[in-house]
Formats: C-alpha cells, sequence, structure tokens
C-alpha cells in the first residue's frame, strides 16, 4: 500500500474524529474567506460608485447620511436644497461639472431619482432597450429594478412615496411614469434605479408649477474644476446656511474605518478557528500515534525507514488540512452567494460567490501550515519510535 493509501486508510479508522477536525478547519477557512469576498466587493462597488464625485451638496444635516443618500442611496437625505442656490453653485468657477439629484419616491423597493442625462453618463450606461427620456414623467430602468420587476419600455409603473417604500399604500396613482428605456448592467448604483427628470419629482409631488424660487432639488454631485478647489469651495458651501458639502472619499474611507473594527473581530474569530483546528489536529495525530506505536514497530521490522514513518503522520496532517481548506472554501463562496441573494431580494446590491481572490491562496496556505505544523510533533515523535520497547508493550 502506498504511503497516501496508508494514511487514509488510518483516518478512516477514525471517522468521527477525522470529520470534527475538517468541520473546525472548515468553519475557520469559510469565516474568513466570506469576510474576504465581502469586504473586498463591497469596497469595489463603493469605489466605482463615488468614483468621479469630488463633492456632495445638501441640507444640513450629518455629513456620511449625504454622502451615504446622495451617492450610494442607501440611506433618506435630511433634506432638500433650493434650486436657486443649487444652479449659483454649479455655476461657480470651481465647479466643472454639477448633476442633480431629486430624491423622494420609489418604485418597488427602488429608488426614483430625477437628475439629467449626464448622471447616466458618468457611469457610462448604455441603453439595452428604448432610449433615454425626453421629457417629465418618461422613465428609466436601471438593469436590476427591470430584471427584478420584468417592466420593459412601454409599460407605465407609479411612484410610492418614501425611498424604498414597499407598499401599495401610498402609491401616487394619478402621476404614471411611462418606461421609455432600460440601461445595461453597469455594475454600479444605477443598476438599481429608476431614472427621469428633475421635473418629474416636482410634477409628482405638486411643485411643477411653482416658480424657481420655489423649488428644490436634494443634492448636488460636483466634480472640481482644478485641484485647489479642494480647498476652497467645501469651505464656502458650509457657509451657506443653506448648504452643505461633504466629501465621498472622506466618508467613504470613515465608513470603513468604522466597519473595519468589526470585520477584523470576525477574521480573528475565523482565525482562532483555524488554530483551534490546528491544535485538534495535533491531539488527534497524538492520540493515533499512541494507538499505533505497535503497528509502527511492525513496519520499521519490515524495513520502513524513519523517515517513512514522520511522513505517514505528515500525510495524514496533510489530507486533514487540505480536506477542511477544501469544504471551508466551498462554505465561503456559498455563504456569499446567499448572503448576495438576500442582499439583491432587499434591494441592497449584489454579492457574488463565483468570484476567486488571489489572496483566498494565503487563506490556503495559511490553513495548510497550521495542519502540517500540528502534525510536525506527532511525526517527530513517530519517528523516534524504537522498535523492542513497543514491541515489549505489545
Amino acid at each position: 500500500m502506498t504511503l497516501a493509501g496508508l494514511s487514509a486508510a488510518y483516518l478512516r479508522a477514525r471517522p468521527l474524529a477525522a470529520a470534527l477536525n475538517v468541520v473546525l478547519l472548515a468553519l475557520g477557512v469559510a469565516t474568513v474567506t466570506v469576510l474576504l469576498l465581502a469586504s473586498r466587493q463591497i469596497e469595489s462597488r463603493m469605489l466605482r460608485d463615488a468614483e468621479g464625485i469630488d463633492l456632495v451638496v445638501g441640507a444640513k444635516g450629518s455629513p456620511m447620511q449625504l454622502v451615504l443618500s446622495a451617492v450610494f442611496h442607501v440611506d433618506v437625505p435630511a433634506g432638500n436644497i433650493p434650486l436657486e442656490e443649487a444652479k449659483k453653485l454649479a455655476a461657480h468657477r470651481a465647479v466643472k461639472k454639477a448633476i442633480p439629484l431629486a430624491l423622494g419616491d420609489s418604485f418597488r423597493g427602488f429608488r426614483i431619482v430625477g437628475t439629467t442625462h449626464d448622471y447616466a453618463a458618468h457611469y457610462g450606461a448604455r441603453l439595452a432597450a428604448g432610449r433615454l427620456w425626453e421629457a417629465p414623467m418618461q422613465a428609466v430602468l436601471g438593469a436590476e429594478v427591470a430584471r427584478a420587476t420584468g417592466v420593459a419600455p412601454g409599460a407605465r409603473i407609479l411612484g410610492a412615496h418614501g425611498i424604498g417604500a414597499q407598499d401599495t399604500e401610498h402609491l401616487h396613482d394619478e402621476s404614471p411614469y411611462v418606461v421609455v428605456g432600460v440601461l445595461e448592467p453597469t455594475g454600479t448604483v444605477l443598476d438599481r434605479l429608476v431614472l427621469t427628470a428633475v421635473e418629474s419629482v416636482w410634477e409628482v409631488h405638486g411643485t411643477g408649477g411653482e416658480p424657481e424660487d420655489y423649488q428644490e432639488i436634494t443634492a448636488l454631485l460636483v466634480r472640481y474644476a482644478t485641484p485647489l478647489a479642494a480647498a476652497t469651495l467645501p469651505r464656502e458651501v458650509n457657509a451657506n446656511p443653506a448648504l452643505q458639502a461633504a466629501s465621498p472619499a472622506y466618508e467613504s474611507a470613515r465608513l470603513f474605518r468604522m466597519i473595519g473594527a468589526g470585520v477584523e473581530v470576525l477574521r480573528a474569530f475565523g482565525v482562532v478557528l483555524i488554530l483551534a483546528a490546528g491544535l485538534s489536529v495535533f491531539i488527534a495525530l497524538t492520540q493515533a500515534l499512541e494507538e499505533r506505536r505497535y503497528d509502527l514497530a511492525i513496519m520499521r521490522m519490515l524495513g520502513a525507514g524513519r523517515g517513512r514513518l514522520f511522513a505517514l503522520l505528515v500525510l495524514e496532517g496533510f489530507l486533514l488540512a487540505a480536506g477542511g481548506v477544501v469544504l471551508g472554501l466551498a462554505l465561503g463562496h456559498a455563504a456569499t452567494e446567499a448572503l448576495g441573494m438576500l442582499l439583491q431580494a432587499r434591494q441592497q446590491g449584489r454579492l457574488t460567490g463565483l468570484l476567486w481572490l488571489p489572496e483566498e491562496l494565503w487563506i490556503v496556505a495559511g490553513a495548510l501550515a497550521v495542519g502540517l505544523a500540528a502534525a510536525l510533533a506527532p511525526a517527530l515523535r513517530a519517528m523516534r519510535t524504537e522498535v523492542a520497547h513497543a514491541l515489549a508493550e505489545g
């Protein structure tokens, strides 16, 4: 019998202990894998969503709330800002481009955003069907909205009052939107939005006929004209009692720091599980060695060298670790896929377990190293087994 076959046979002789070691290691590997996949995808998605947006201007309140609501569309805005003030800011010499956003309603949980064609162009959106809106009360659906709702160009849809509202009790029955287009997937927040003209939002809420002095929008996405604007424009905006400026880059970094502590705690928990699995492998192999001393002595008598005995125990540790790694990676990717489906059902973006990252090789290497290290001491003891003493003990 080969060395690998003999090691596998010994493991099959103690199935419960082997299974427990594999499962414990797999849980640690799966925990670290889920955290790696989820954090990397969320960070990447947030960076894509915020790319090219230097400043967000909105109502006074929490800067992070402003960024979360206007850039990532995962929070409610603090309020609106006067259209007149927004136009003055858009014409500022330090502003290269300013994209207005008017929020307040949703369609089946997906946010309706009143804006201009510049917003779609900012994310490089392309049409999968139909065209962009050309008049108020025309709407274009993001790819995820169209997929989840089954709505196609030509259909009429009703907005519900409130952002993310799922019920049908507060529908704007008197103001339907006509869907005129569907966008191709962009991999950005645009996929989860319903886009329309700013005037549509005003019309739905009964302010379409008001003078400009009374009109409002929710936020303005600003791109600087020069690098110097970063030092002057936010201060100037915040001096205005009606406006507040927030930097997506700064607030995103602050958010990552806030959730980073929790991620590190969970990651440490995964590492502890892996180390505990290594300790369990060490105990299991040590116990197996004591039970196998007579067998090992017989192998020595039949010509097996010390190195072969050493390799036998090391290979057992490797097989246990390899089983835990394979099962752990499978569990980690499956759990990430399940989490992604849950988030998608709640219109919170999409995570996939089908993504493989180079950093996972470090997880594999670390888990295998733990298994081999756990087998090292028992393997050295097996190599030093005294034939006569072991045979005398029977």
